[in-house]
């Protein structure tokens, strides 16, 4: 019988300042030597939405190479493993991190980008990373794909269509649908239907529906939102930073919100699950076009420990 191997993980709430909030990641701080099947399968055993593998960049140009795996596949970018990848490296001592903002560049399967770590007494305060260029793919016309899209999410289609705002697919990094509805009643009464929302999403290249309204629980929150991902193997999401990316392009280019040089968005979700989150959006703005999107947030850690396979 050969010698089992031993992994050390660590498990980090994202988006949030209190344990048992946001949205969980497994980060493996160091993954050199594994295969593509055991990546997916220490993934599927985490069974959390996504689990990160560091390894050492390809381009010198990056600190740090991300793999990111869902319990059934590997994803090529997403927002809440890499702002608590960071925020674990920085507190492992593997990320150097003087105060107040330490730039460094990370490189994942979609190439390389910004990331940002605050830091204040020592500790690291929050950790902020640029996206892609936001894409808008095209919105949901027509009575029947309304009621399609309204459908699936259990919902009728008057609280979506009242808002006036468009069905949306944007991506900063993923697509996501972006769906209005005009009241947090409605939006807390969602009863997804995988299927359905698998259905809709293939027919118009999208990987989730992330749902929001202009009523929030916080005061000082800009919107809430809810976000489903059947096809990638998550029902519902407490805290998507790649799609609140895309949401905080969404507002600011259909005029949702009051849009300055900078705008700055806070998106709570999570809430129906139990799991508060707060995702700090900046979209910065040049001549009615959006020049770049940024997505952080808080940290905390909560579980240290060791994988044996």
């Amino acid at each position: 019988m050969s010698e089992r191997r031993t992994l050390k993980f660590y498990q980090a709430d994202v988006f949030t300042a209190q344990p048992f909030g946001g949205n969980p990641v497994a980060v493996f701080p160091d993954a050199q030597g594994l295969t593509d099947d055991q990546l997916q399968q220490i993934a599927r055993e985490m069974n959390l939405s996504e689990t990160v593998f560091v390894f050492p960049p390809s381009d010198p140009a990056a600190v740090v190479r991300l793999r990111i795996f869902t319990p059934t596949q590997e994803i090529p970018f997403a927002g809440h493993p890499v702002v608590g990848t960071f925020y674990v490296l920085a507190r492992l001592g593997m990320l150097a991190t003087p105060e107040p903002v330490t730039r460094v560049v990370q490189e994942c399967n979609i190439g390389l980008f910004p990331v940002e770590l605050h830091a204040r007494d020592g500790q690291v305060t929050r950790v902020v990373m640029t996206q892609p260029e936001p894409q808008f793919l095209g919105t949901v016309e027509g009575t029947e794909d309304l009621y399609k899209v309204a459908s699936a999410l259990g919902l009728s289609k008057h609280v979506i269509s009242d808002t006036k705002w468009p069905i949306e697919v944007v991506s900063t990094g993923l697509p996501v649908m972006i769906v209005p509805v005009r009241t947090l009643t409605g939006v807390r009464s969602i009863r997804p239907d995988a299927s359905a929302i698998m259905d809709v999403c293939d027919r118009f290249g999208a990987n989730g529906m992330m749902v929001f309204t202009t009523v929030t629980v916080e005061p000082s929150a800009t919107v809430h939102a809810r976000m489903f991902a059947p096809s990638i193997g998550i029902l519902e999401d407490p805290a998507t930073g790649s799609a609140s990316g895309a949401l905080g392009a969404y507002l600011v280019q259909n005029g949702v919100v009051d849009v300055g040089p900078m705008t700055e968005l806070l998106i709570e979700q999570g809430y129906e699950m139990e799991r508060p989150s707060n995702i700090l959006v900046r979209v910065e703005s040049d001549d009615d076009a959006i020049q770049s999107v940024k997505v952080g947030g808080q940290v905390v850690m909560v579980v240290e420990g060791t994988l044996r396979y």
